[in-house]
């Protein structure tokens, strides 16, 4: 199936190559190369979840905006200046529009990487957690955006769950008030970022690729409003963060941003670099295994999904014969 991304777009020759071609495709986002992870540390994660992509057949596109122009898959000297520029902004959805106009460079989040990918043609993307609904919202509001463009955007997005240092029950409440289905990825539980899982659970469960590429084609072929697809896949329980010392250190880092006055967009970034800080790193190595898993499972599912996409004139969708998610309750 042929896919033409908008001339607004600037894809790499590679990415363009591949979506004509049919060949499957993993968007990446690049805020965890320019603002999650340290120098130069950063430029070789980002380097290795690109390999991981080529090693599971598919083509990675690492997704920014630079000097106004949205990127979709960034040759070498790109990623090095996503990953060494420090003045380099942090966009979501929101932020696109006046970063074009303004010829900004920035790295996207979790929402501005689905939006750009969706319009460039590409149905799954990796990532490590996604925003949500933060701590205290009755007081605040405060909400990510990640959810209400979720909530639009048809992508399939391979997560470890939402960052734990948010409310992570009445995110997944909002996610079902606007229509996102969740999968749990051979897990009955919601994962939590760095833990395997949040205590939460999950309505539906899948085993593997074929399943999620299953719910994917039923997707299209249902018809409805266009929403993303969010598969839940757990980091590993040996590489999971210990339990009690990520409940610790979150209670001292959050006690640590009132006292302190953190809040708004500083909020995050606070609150997980005191998490790094603070458990000597390991919360930013299960961090990393969680995003390495997340790219492995995303390049499956794209190769599956390219292999046999859902057919626009079929109503039905060819969805029966792959196996199905598994409803509780």
């Amino acid at each position: 199936m042929t896919r033409t991304a908008p001339a607004a777009l600037r894809l790499s020759d590679e990415v363009r190559d591949a979506l004509q071609d049919g060949t499957p495709v993993v968007a990446l986002e690049s805020t965890i190369i320019a603002h999650g992870l340290p120098r130069p540390r950063n430029l070789q994660v980002a380097g290795e979840l690109e390999e991981l992509v080529r090693a599971a057949g598919a083509v990675p596109a690492t997704i920014a905006v630079l000097d106004g122009l949205p990127r979709v898959g960034l040759g070498k000297a790109e990623l090095e200046r996503v990953a060494t520029d420090t003045g380099l902004r942090k966009l979501g959805f929101r932020d696109l529009a006046p970063a074009v106009a303004a010829g900004a460079s920035g790295a996207t989040t979790v929402s501005g990487t689905a939006f750009l990918a969706a319009r460039a043609g590409i149905r799954v993307f990796a990532t490590g957690g996604l925003g949500g609904v933060h701590r205290g919202w009755t007081d605040t509001q405060d909400e990510s955006n990640d959810l209400a463009l979720l909530a639009r955007t048809r992508i399939t997005v391979v997560c470890a769950g939402v960052k734990s240092i948010l409310d992570v029950p009445a995110t997944l409440e909002r996610l079902e008030t606007l229509g996102v289905a969740v999968l749990g990825h051979r897990t009955e539980s919601f994962p939590g970022f760095y833990l395997t899982s949040s205590g939460s659970p999950v309505d539906w469960t899948v085993q593997g690729p074929a399943e999620v590429a299953a719910v994917m084609r039923a997707q299209d072929g249902l018809g409805g409003p266009g929403s993303a697809l969010i598969v839940a896949n757990p980091v590993p329980p040996h590489q999971q963060l210990d339990p009690g010392l990520h409940d610790r250190v979150l209670a001292e880092a959050l006690a640590a941003a009132e006292r302190e006055g953190v809040t708004g967009q500083a909020t995050t970034p606070f609150l997980l670099a005191y998490l790094t800080e603070h458990t000597a790193g390991a919360s930013l190595e299960a961090n990393l295994a969680a995003v390495r898993g997340n790219v492995a499972l995303a390049a499956e599912i794209a190769g599956v999904w390219a292999a046999d996409p859902a057919d626009p004139a079929d109503p039905a969708g060819p969805a029966a014969g792959a196996g199905g998610a598994v409803e509780r309750g």
